[in-house]
């Protein structure tokens, strides 16, 4: 029985080590001891709620709120729409957050963007062009052209930034990265990673039928960029995952959280390409739609001296098929809940990684070993033990963040002046965002995509720049 090691016995002097990090900056906002520093949350429901209220207890000042549904006007809905405008009182409302920025942006330090994710790149460029700090959901961008815009103009104006891709911010993950850096596992040559998404319908064959829109929500405002479909209770407020025009996928979903301690220590920057399995004969993939499962493999190249990797994404249940009348997934053998998972093989889990430590993870091989990952616990597996006789444990080289929380190392970046603090800053998060939906492409176009980086292009699938870089409605050009 291999030994499971804990971050307690690793984590010696991180408090330490985050004191000795020290950055020269020119804050473009100078802010006093006594300064509050004013947040304005775009999407106030759901994830937004929790962004807004940990941001607040971060030490922000909650000034603005915006939302497309308006308590004011429609005093009967209900949900976090209201609790969170009874919060915070006095902070004014927005039903836009164009017109927010534009009659406010002065007044706003700091946003956080935690709508769906076709919208997540146009109000992040907005609020940087409005030289205000952006904390933004995960995945950073709908598309890999917006990932790569939003980290430019994040050089560019050198605001503060940070992706939410919350267990970037934990202890026990950065001392992973540090440890695998420090070679335990000897070269990073195949990352295996595995979730539990989809818990919302995939497979999906075509929209929904139209009906009428509530009258509290602005569904145009909802829309926003994407391209016009008519309202249906089947969309949003929280199905939206499960279409190509709104969503990501379980992919988006999930992988920004379960691939990060991978991607992070062994530095794997873009792959050369991507290619993906997807329903194959046993559930459903649309034009609409992500499928119900897919497995998706990307090649990263050799890299300051280290070995090619393989890495493989798996995500879905492949017994599952979608139900128009219940307008969700069921199994394809009875009819009944959804249980085959779509999982890495059995030598590679070796017994871990299935339904226990929340049903997803990952696992590393190097050149001299194996470890087992899980954001979700400060716990972790080290094959063989050995490797851990002698190891020279590195001292600790990441800055820590305060309290283990992202809300926090946002908020005393910019109260610091220092873009550099943030280690999911959108210098690391756009360039992640990017080779994450690079296996979107894959599984879209059902061909294996090789990939150049440098120009966002596929040399052997020209008909991917449309997915690359898609078209806007009318009126909403991205401002970069």
């Amino acid at each position: 029985m291999e030994k499971p090691t804990s971050r307690r016995t690793f984590v010696k002097g991180a408090a330490a080590a985050a004191a000795a990090f020290n950055f020269q900056v020119v804050p473009s906002r100078v802010f006093g001891a006594n300064d509050k520093i004013t947040l304005a949350g775009i999407g106030i429901s759901g994830k937004g709620a929790s962004d807004i209220g940990n941001s607040a207890g971060a030490g922000f000042e909650v000034t603005h709120l915006c939302d497309i549904v308006d308590k004011d006007k429609y005093p009967n809905v209900g949900g976090n729409w209201v609790k969170t405008r009874e919060n915070y009182p006095d902070a004014k409302f927005f039903d836009d957050w164009r017109e927010m920025l534009e009659a406010e942006g002065d007044k706003i330090d700091a946003v956080t963007v935690s709508t769906p994710d076709h919208v997540h790149a146009h109000a992040s460029v907005a609020a940087m062009n409005k030289n205000c700090a952006v904390y933004c959901q995960k995945p950073l961008t709908h598309g890999i052209w917006e990932a790569r815009q939003l980290t430019e103009l994040a050089a560019k104006t050198g605001v503060v930034t940070q992706m939410g891709n919350q267990a970037h911010a934990e202890n026990h993950m950065r001392r992973v990265v540090e440890l695998v850096r420090a070679g335990l596992i000897g070269d990073v040559t195949e990352v295996h990673a595995w979730t539990n998404r989809p818990i919302w319908p995939q497979g999906i064959p075509a929209w929904p039928e139209a009906e009428e829109v509530p009258k509290h929500i602005n569904w145009d405002l909802w829309l926003g960029p994407a391209p016009f479909h008519d309202y249906s209770p089947k969309i949003a407020p929280f199905k939206w995952r499960g279409y190509w025009d709104f969503g990501t996928g379980a992919l988006g979903d999930m992988a920004c959280h379960i691939m990060d301690l991978s991607y992070w220590a062994a530095d794997l920057g873009a792959p050369t390409s991507v290619s993906a399995v997807s329903a194959d004969g046993r559930g459903a993939q649309s034009e609409v739609s992500p499928p119900t499962w897919a497995t998706i493999e990307y090649q990263f190249p050799k890299r300051k001296g280290k070995k090619p990797t393989k890495y493989v994404w798996y995500d879905g249940y492949k017994d599952a098929v979608f139900n128009p009348e219940k307008w969700a997934l069921e199994s394809s053998i009875d009819g009944g809940k959804i249980r085959e998972r779509n999982l890495p093989p059995k030598e590679v889990l070796e017994g871990f990684g299935g339904e226990e430590r929340g049903g997803y993870g990952c696992v590393l091989i190097g050149t001299e070993g194996k470890i087992w990952f899980n954001r979700g616990t400060d716990n972790w597996v080290v094959k063989p033990g050995s490797l851990m006789d002698g190891f020279e444990f590195p001292e600790p080289s990441i800055p820590r963040a305060r309290d283990e929380d992202p809300h926090k190392e946002f908020y005393d970046a910019i109260k610091a002046g220092d873009p550099e603090l943030p280690q999911s800053k959108f210098a690391h998060s756009g360039p992640f965002t990017e080779m994450v939906l690079l296996g979107n492409l894959a599984v879209r176009l059902n061909k294996k995509v090789e990939w150049d980086t440098k120009s966002l292009s596929s040399p052997n699938t020209p008909e991917a720049n449309q997915l690359i870089k898609r078209e806007y409605r009318e009126g909403w050009k991205l401002g970069v």
